[in-house]
């Protein structure tokens, strides 16, 4: 349930103290500063956090929450290292819709809810994502909570099951079948943009549609840092692999945990049948400045196919977010096989944790690595080096 927040008050408020990852890291985060320099104290920013948190967990049964980061045995065993190194992982599995798509949604959302609290969005607008898979569950739970109206454009070959669980959400559905005048990409982005040209929220997990979405992914980075180098972290990371579908997720993730930190090697993890970054990296090598030839490196990509299906994004929205992050930490594009694909699925299972082929193909990338590089060839990862993946979404 909403309730009503004191939105201004003592300019001398003390920020709370909290392990809500919207609240400890709100001097950090962009929808507060805003809310911020519009007259929102700390502490209505806080009972913002929480009344939306509530109202989130009566609909999907658990909240924003500091997920787990533990080293798995199983995986470190299988991929052949070291009691003095291993395989992190950080497990988004039991967040919000099952992913961490609702970490990047829910900062819009916090940002939308500020400036009805202050005056500033007098009327509703309707939400939009284009999505079908965890992004839009996400979206679908958030938007349910706050009771805000929201349309979801999906390909003609969505579920049925899961278009019951959407409908479940009191979303509105859009199946967008590709038409003869559309341009070349996805026909659910194409209806999507429109709405939005005609009055929508783009409530999405792509930067260049909504920026705030980046703000929200950072929290994930930011986690990671602090439990890298808590008592029972490893102290270090010699890199950390992350799936790359939109980019929305690598390009935070990166950006939030090369703060503070020496620079954590980022890998970014694409699916031999959909890579359309890896091809975008290798076209912008020698550029002095990839972005103003955006429509010459990242094309579409024909034809996406692999059982990684939340990640077969024909664009990389926000490969200059991802490419920047892999310069600035040292990293690199990997482009796993479908059989590394299907691998890390089972391996994960294996290993306990309920993920999809999505939400472990950052795991593939490890494999394709460590198949193609043995450790002895690799001073990065030989058998007491430290790396981390990202389990991000359940198996549905």
């Amino acid at each position: 349930m909403l309730v009503p927040i004191t939105v201004h008050g003592s300019a001398h408020s003390e920020q709370p103290s909290s392990d809500h990852p919207f609240i400890a890291h709100d001097a950090r985060l962009a929808w507060a500063a805003t809310a911020d320099a519009l007259g929102m104290t700390p502490a209505a920013r806080a009972a913002l956090v929480r009344e939306l948190d509530d109202a989130v967990r009566e609909v999907d049964g658990t909240g924003f929450v500091v997920t787990p980061f533990t080293r798995s045995d199983v995986l470190s065993d299988e991929l052949g290292f070291s009691d003095a190194g291993g395989v992190w992982v950080k497990d988004e599995t039991g967040g919000v819709g099952g992913s961490q798509k609702s970490r990047h949604l829910f900062s819009i959302l916090l940002h939308l809810r500020a400036m009805e609290l202050l005056g500033e969005l007098v009327e509703r607008p309707r939400l939009a994502i284009a999505s079908c898979g965890n992004a839009a569950l996400a979206a679908a739970t958030l938007a349910c909570a706050a009771r805000w109206p929201i349309d979801v454009y999906v390909p003609t070959w969505m579920s049925d099951g899961f278009g019951d669980r959407l409908d479940e959400l009191g979303a509105t559905v859009h199946r967008c079948a590709r038409r003869s005048e559309d341009l070349p990409g996805d026909p659910a982005m194409l209806r999507f943009r429109e709405a939005v040209e005609n009055g929508s929220v783009p409530f999405t997990v792509q930067g260049p549609e909504n920026a705030l979405c980046l703000d929200g992914g950072r929290t994930i980075g930011w986690e990671i840092g602090a439990q890298v180098h808590a008592p029972e972290g490893p102290g270090r990371l010699d890199g950390v692999f992350v799936q790359v579908g939109g980019g929305a997720f690598a390009a935070s993730l990166g950006s939030g945990l090369n703060d503070d930190d020496p620079a954590v090697p980022l890998f970014a993890v694409q699916a031999e049948g959909c890579a359309p970054f890896d091809r975008a990296r290798r076209r912008s090598v020698g550029l002095d400045d990839p972005a103003s030839q955006w429509e010459q490196v990242m094309t579409p990509w024909t034809d996406p196919a692999s059982l990684a299906d939340g990640i077969l994004d024909d664009e990389t929205y926000d490969w200059l977010g991802v490419l920047d992050a892999i310069d600035r930490s040292g990293g690199r594009s990997v482009v796993a096989s479908e059989a590394n694909i299907v691998a890390a699925h089972e391996l994960a299972h294996r290993a306990g944790f309920d993920a999809s082929a999505t939400g472990s193909s950052g795991l593939a990338g490890l494999l394709q690595v460590v198949a193609a590089e043995p450790r002895a060839e690799s001073a990065a990862f030989d058998p007491t080096a430290c790396v981390a993946v990202v389990m991000s979404g359940i198996t549905r």
